[in-house]
């Protein structure tokens, strides 16, 4: 079979995909999510006195919190199935990351299965965060100090 041919009877086997439905779903989850991440941050900010600035560090702690708990539970896995990016785009998807690893390599131990697996996939994660965070910062730091913006 040549393969114009597969493509063909790939075209008639496969279902269409429905790109419209996918990104509304993403969209749709994803500002979900945001929105409990915003009213997380608000809570913070009401009940213990964090100010707008202060209170993004423990917000994002308890979005990664919510996110582990919901995999252990097996409930982040049907969201993800169902809002795709949606889910996986926010820092929830990072805790989704680092927890499903863990419990997927389980059987081998907590040394060799959870601990040498855990941050796999979320390790490039953090590399690239660490590392753009710092290139940003010492960006800043000379523009600073060239007087071009102000601290």
């Amino acid at each position: 079979m040549d393969e114009q041919k597969y493509n063909d009877l790939k075209q008639q086997i496969s279902p269409p995909i429905p790109y419209a439905l996918n990104l509304l779903k993403a969209f749709v989850v994803g500002g979900i999510i945001c929105a409990i991440g915003q009213a997380i941050s608000y809570f913070y900010i009401i009940f213990f006195d964090f100010t707008e600035k202060t209170a993004g560090n423990p917000t994002v702690a308890t979005m990664i919190f919510i996110a582990m708990i919901l995999t252990g539970l097996g409930l982040y896995r049907k969201l993800g199935q169902f809002a795709g990016a949606g889910s996986a785009v926010p820092v929830t998807g990072f805790g989704n990351a680092v927890i499903s690893a863990a419990i997927e390599h389980k059987p081998e131990g907590l040394v060799l299965g959870v601990g040498s697996n855990m941050f796999k996939l979320a390790g490039s994660v953090i590399l690239f965060g660490v590392t753009s965070a710092f290139f940003v910062t010492l960006i800043k730091l000379i523009l600073v100090t060239l007087g071009v913006v102000q601290w």
